[in-house]
């Protein structure tokens, strides 16, 4: 069920009548005085023994700490009575003629009821002690259980299932713990015994359980059970092989009880009893007068106050996960807008630039500064339209909505395309490329992995120095293609390798050397999930002199499997 020590978790709480004891009590308190002095007047122990007496002290000491006070003040009279009836001049009577005789009667009353009301209080603290001692252990079992389980609903589970087994002398069979839902209304969340699939509350129990959420205190519930509930109890009373109320009488015997912080009722406790609740359970309800609360309420109150705990903590930790992702969207949203306007805005001007270069009157014969213009014009609005398509596809791909299209298509041929309309972009730069003699077309989509090669390719530009060379190359393994490429920039250090590949992450350099670098940190990103909406992964690492590779998979198996049919 849970994970407290079984043998600390069953307390004693007194339910029987509370005359018994004391019929008990006064038995014992008259009867072993009484056969105490028997035995010493058989043996004519008195006055052989002058110091008679401390054997009934020694008896005295012995029921205070054993019975309490009651039956130690009982068995001194009684005790009093009997060495002076048997032993003290004149004899069979009531009555000490010597003054020696009344004083040592008076001095051993007087000195038994003392050491009795000593015994019984050392007597009632160690059962004090021990009493807290017990439930502190409980307590502590109980959070230790609880710590161990990082989900709330496991949580709360064993928070019930250790109630049933802690205040199962109280009556206790079953819980059913009520939280409220989104609209606020109290629903079954979790059970001890019954499945929450067949618990169903009464029209008379949806009543109390709004007047117990209205008031903030706890309520019983009395009332015949249905059909359907009485066969549940009586299944439920054959697994605990116990009787419950229903299942016996046809009556049910619930008590609710408010889970609350300050004023507002976090939670709702419905004990199924055993018998009527106003015998069996306490009122947990603190706003009993301190005379009139007893250790157990103390301690079931106490007892509760963990469940609503841990109701708190769960409702804090939803709340804490939702202030973060709002956060998260905040720091995204300003990151989208303080990148996105940048690199929106940094080739619009230049078009504009160069457009407003077009009207000017001495340029229009000047045959080189056209050709420069329309380059310009040319290169900015591509880099405008790949800003423009790394947004649409990070918005596809976090949709879900990103579906390629594949194709059997070479690879070296798309790589090679990629180079040829990115020459601009590379002009001064030597791109070496390796390809297997014979590689076999992948199944892929063509404008998605065109976007992958130019993204990295990019990127190599970017982070390198102007005249550092690219190398390309294409590796065949077992049941994929690597796509690698590297180049001779100042690398990237292991603590970013396990970012770059998140949205808006840019490097940063030591050395302010990158510092000049343009891009809006969503081209690795876009590569991510393009690569992996192929089935493929994609990753960086060192590359041996300095730089940086970039890698990434596509599968191969099937190409293979339609080459060879």
């Amino acid at each position: 069920m849970n994970n407290t020590d079984r043998s600390l978790s069953l307390l004693t709480f007194e339910t029987e009548p509370r005359w018994i004891p004391y019929i008990f009590d006064t038995l014992l308190a008259v009867g072993c005085p009484l056969l105490l002095a028997g035995i010493i007047f058989l043996l004519h122990l008195y006055p052989t023994v002058p110091t008679t007496l401390l054997i009934y002290l020694l008896l005295i000491l012995l029921l205070a700490s054993v019975r309490g006070l009651y039956t130690a003040l009982l068995a001194s009279c009684v005790a009093f009575c009997s060495f002076d009836f048997l032993f003290v001049q004149p004899v069979y009577s009531l009555i000490a003629t010597r003054s020696d005789d009344v004083l040592a009667l008076v001095v051993f009353l007087a000195t038994s009821i003392i050491t009795g009301q000593l015994a019984s209080t050392l007597r009632h603290r160690a059962k004090e002690a021990a009493r807290r001692e017990r439930e502190t252990r409980i307590l502590y079992n109980l959070v230790r259980s609880t710590n161990r389980e990082d989900d709330v609903e496991r949580q709360l589970h064993t928070f019930v299932c250790t109630l049933v087994e802690v205040f199962s002398s109280w009556g206790v069979r079953d819980c059913l713990l009520l939280l409220p839902d989104a609209a606020g209304a109290f629903t079954p969340r979790v059970s001890v015994y019954q499945s929450l699939d067949v618990v169903s509350l009464s029209v008379g129990e949806q009543a109390m359980i709004e007047s117990v959420v209205a008031q903030g205190q706890s309520m019983n519930f009395f009332g015949l059970a249905s059909e359907e509930r009485a066969k549940a109890l009586t299944a439920l009373r054959r697994k605990l092989r116990t009787n419950v109320s229903a299942a016996i009488t046809g009556y049910l015997y619930v008590r609710f009880i408010p889970l609350k912080t300050d004023q507002n009722v976090v939670g709702i406790l419905r004990l199924l009893l055993e018998d009527d609740p106003h015998r069996i359970v306490p009122d947990s309800n603190l706003t009993l007068e301190p005379q009139n609360v007893t250790p157990q309420v103390l301690f079931f109150s106490t007892f509760l106050e963990h469940g609503v705990a841990i109701i708190e903590r769960g409702r804090l930790l939803r709340e804490s996960v939702h202030v973060k992702v709002l956060q998260q969207t905040d720091a995204l949203r300003a990151a989208l807008l303080s990148s996105v306007s940048h690199d929106l805005r940094t080739p619009l001007s230049a078009i504009k630039t160069a457009g407003t270069n077009l009207f000017q009157e001495e340029l229009r014969h000047d045959e080189d500064a056209l050709t420069n213009c329309a380059s310009v014009i040319v290169h900015e609005a591509d880099r405008l339209n790949r800003l423009v398509e790394n947004l649409l596809d990070m918005s596809r791909i976090e949709g879900g909505a990103l579906r390629p299209q594949r194709v059997w298509y070479p690879l070296d041929e798309l790589i090679h395309d990629v180079l040829h309309y990115m020459r601009p972009l590379l002009e001064g730069r030597t791109v070496q490329t390796a390809f297997p003699a014979e590689l076999l077309p992948v199944e892929l989509d063509y404008i998605q992995i065109s976007q992958v090669v130019t993204n990295l390719l990019e990127n190599a530009v970017y982070y390198t120095p102007a005249a550092s060379p690219i190398d390309v190359r294409v590796l065949v393994r077992d049941e994929e293609v690597q796509v690698c490429i590297a180049d001779r920039g100042p690398g990237i250090a292991p603590s970013a390798r396990a970012h770059i590949f998140d949205k808006f992450y840019r490097v940063r350099d030591e050395t302010h050397s990158l510092q000049h670098v343009k891009g809006s940190g969503l081209g690795l990103s876009v590569c991510r999930g393009l690569v992996e909406a192929h089935g493929g992964r994609i990753w960086v690492e060192a590359r041996e002199g300095g730089g940086a590779i970039f890698c990434f998979t596509l599968p191969r198996s099937s190409m293979e499997n339609v080459c060879d049919e």
